[in-house]
Formats: C-alpha cells, sequence, structure tokens
C-alpha cells in the first residue's frame, strides 16, 4: 500500500498547492466535503473507464482539480488497487535501516540455502572395481 499512499499524499500536497496560488480553487477547495480518499477513487474510476495504463503527472492532478471543482459529480464506489507511483519516494534514516535489514535477512538465507543445497547433493560413488570373470577359471590348461 505504499505506492497507494504516495499517490494520496502527492495528490493531497498538489491540491493544496494548488489552492495557495488560486483563489477561486482555494473557495472551492476549503469548502468541499470531499476527503482525498474521495478524489483518489474519483481518479481511479476515471482511469479504468480510460482503459489506459499510464498517465501525465498533469493528466491526473487535472482529475483531482476536476473532482474538487465538480461537486456532483460522481465518485462512485471504493476500490480496492494499487497504484504505482513513478516519483521517487524519499525514505526516514529508520525506513532505510529496517529495508537493509531486510535485504540482509534476504541475503543470508539465500547464501544458507546455496550452501545446504551444495552440501545435500549425492556424492559420486567410487568406482567399484570391475571383477572380470573367465570362462577358463579354474581350469588347468
Amino acid at each position: 500500500m505504499k505506492g497507494t499512499d504516495h499517490f494520496k499524499e502527492l495528490i493531497k500536497n498538489y491540491l493544496d498547492n494548488r489552492a495557495k496560488e488560486d483563489e477561486l480553487f482555494r473557495a472551492k477547495y476549503e469548502t468541499t466535503t470531499r476527503t482525498i480518499d474521495d478524489v483518489v477513487n474519483y481518479i481511479f474510476h476515471a482511469v479504468q473507464q480510460s482503459g489506459c495504463c499510464g498517465f501525465s503527472d498533469m493528466e491526473v492532478y487535472a482529475m483531482a482539480v476536476h473532482a474538487i471543482d465538480e461537486p456532483n459529480l460522481e465518485i462512485g464506489k471504493p476500490m480496492d488497487c494499487n497504484v504505482v507511483v513513478n516519483h521517487h519516494i524519499e525514505l526516514t534514516e529508520e525506513e532505510k535501516a529496517e529495508q537493509r535489514a531486510i535485504a540482509l535477512k534476504r541475503y543470508q538465507e539465500e547464501e544458507m540455502r546455496k550452501l545446504q543445497q551444495r552440501n545435500n547433493r549425492p556424492k559420486a560413488a567410487k568406482p567399484q572395481p570391475i571383477q572380470e570373470l573367465s570362462l577358463f577359471q579354474g581350469m588347468e590348461l
């Protein structure tokens, strides 16, 4: 859900900044009853209806503004989906440390698995000397 949470944060930041710069938008933004979840849900439905898989930032931001500008716009039922955000996500030092620990644990587990596989391989059996049989064995000539 981190991608979707980050998406919500990006949309909210855009709307907040837009409200600071645009007085007409600010009036609607400050009086809207829509939550950021409503706006994001509207975007999800608009994207689904379009049939496209990728949008520019400005297209998505325009959908968000439209959801605020049009109070009678139908939002739709909440959708259970995830969003992939192509923006760099800045991690806190705590999150970085957590991700390093996870990566280190995965690496250790993978190396341990490789060692166990190497040690569990069946060892090649030493060839037993072949005993040659002779038709004349035990016969005196």
